[in-house]
């Protein structure tokens, strides 16, 4: 499966970004073959709409499953309409919120707020 989240540098090192839509960059991560792809979000200096650019970023990398601390509504219809699973991540180890989603522990991620719409990330 593949699997998306969002990531504070390009490094498996590194934390889980506390911003979907604001995040610098995004770790696409197979289940299965444990390869690792980094890629930069172009919605980070967006004016308005990060959450909606980032969302179809996810969407075109054809992942199944995002794994994010808090969604806005407007991204979260765009990955559900792409039947993308949102789950909520447990802390900020990368390889942990790997291990607890293969272990079925993660939930699906509930708290989904309205958005900031441009009050800034």
């Amino acid at each position: 499966m593949k699997i998306a989240i969002p990531v504070d540098d390009k490094s498996m090192e590194t934390s889980v970004s506390q911003s979907f839509g604001r995040t610098p960059y995004y770790l696409i991560y197979d289940t299965e073959s444990k390869e690792s792809v980094f890629l930069d979000n172009s919605a980070v200096a967006s004016q308005g709409g990060a959450g909606i650019k980032a969302a179809q970023t996810i969407v075109d990398s054809k992942v199944s499953a995002l794994l994010t601390p808090r969604c806005g509504e407007n991204a979260a219809d765009v990955l559900k309409a792409a039947n993308i699973k949102l789950y909520k991540t447990v802390n900020a180890s990368i390889q942990d919120n790997i291990d607890a989603l293969n272990d079925g522990k993660l939930s699906l991620l509930e708290d989904i707020h309205p958005g900031f719409h441009g009050h800034g990330g």
